[in-house]
């Protein structure tokens, strides 16, 4: 891929979805790319850009946007933010809230809002009005999310208590039991264009490891949207390997990597 090409694709990517690819990225691009034109029968990246770029309904845009999206994930990934989670909404529900309002934001391929609902399990009572609006980029992932099927190596994160209690084991691994899946919804939505169609108000946000990918430009847009449907006293989780730093925004720190309104 000649740097022409790929300062046209880096450049439409961005527009697309907000991610903000450097140089390094090149080759990345170039591979991801190619999966999707050998899948077209395309051999020359300029005439799939063509293609792409003058995409009248969108759909070729959301294949690329697909094969470009990076989707790594795990269950009770960054631990702590769950232990944080449980006790919050513990301590809310015995203030007297009986509604529960979630949102993982960079839903991936399912671990985190599955392991969201399976902490709202563990600590609140079945019947509780909680749900979670689980949302991607990604349609191929999102379709797998529904599925919620995970190979035997997923779950290593997980007890074998609560292997029993929210999957049922398969032939070739595990299905995430219907009891948890009925607590989430899962929706593609792009991060880089707010305002988004949800009303809120949210109790607590996941919005980790993806602002990564963002500029700080896109990252304010999305900070401030987060913040606009967060309740008075919601939290926003980051990643780790994230901060709100360099990014102007009323939300407080409570300590590296939580937020509150």
């Amino acid at each position: 891929m000649n740097d022409k090409t790929f300062e046209s694709f880096r450049s439409l990517i961005y527009e697309k979805s907000g991610i903000s690819l450097n140089e390094g990225k090149k080759a990345l691009v170039q591979a991801r790319i190619g999966k999707r034109m050998r899948v077209l029968g395309i051999d020359d990246e300029d005439e799939y850009f063509t293609l792409v770029n003058n995409d009248s309904d969108g759909k070729e845009v959301v294949e690329m946007l697909d094969a470009i999206s990076t989707n790594t994930t795990s269950f009770f990934r960054e631990a702590e933010h769950f232990d944080f989670f449980k006790a919050k909404i513990r301590e809310w529900y015995e203030q007297g809230q009986r509604k529960f309002r979630i949102w993982s934001a960079a839903s991936s391929s399912g671990e985190e809002p599955y392991t969201i609902a399976i902490s709202i399990l563990e600590t609140l009572p079945s019947e509780i009005d909680a749900r979670i609006l689980a949302t991607d980029i990604s349609t191929k992932i999102l379709s797998a999310c529904k599925k919620g099927f995970y190979v035997k190596e997923k779950l290593k994160p997980i007890n074998m208590e609560l292997k029993k209690r929210y999957f049922d084991k398969c032939e070739q691994g595990y299905m995430i039991k219907d009891i948890v899946k009925s607590k989430v919804l899962f929706k593609r939505l792009n991060l880089s264009t707010p305002p988004f169609p949800m009303k809120g108000p949210l109790d607590i946000i996941f919005c980790r490891n993806v602002m990564i990918y963002f500029d700080n430009k896109v990252r304010h847009r999305l900070i401030n949207e987060a913040y606009r449907l967060l309740k008075p006293g919601g939290y926003l989780l980051v990643g780790h390997a994230e901060s709100l730093t360099g990014i102007s925004s009323k939300f407080k720190t409570i300590k590296p990597s939580i937020y509150i309104k």
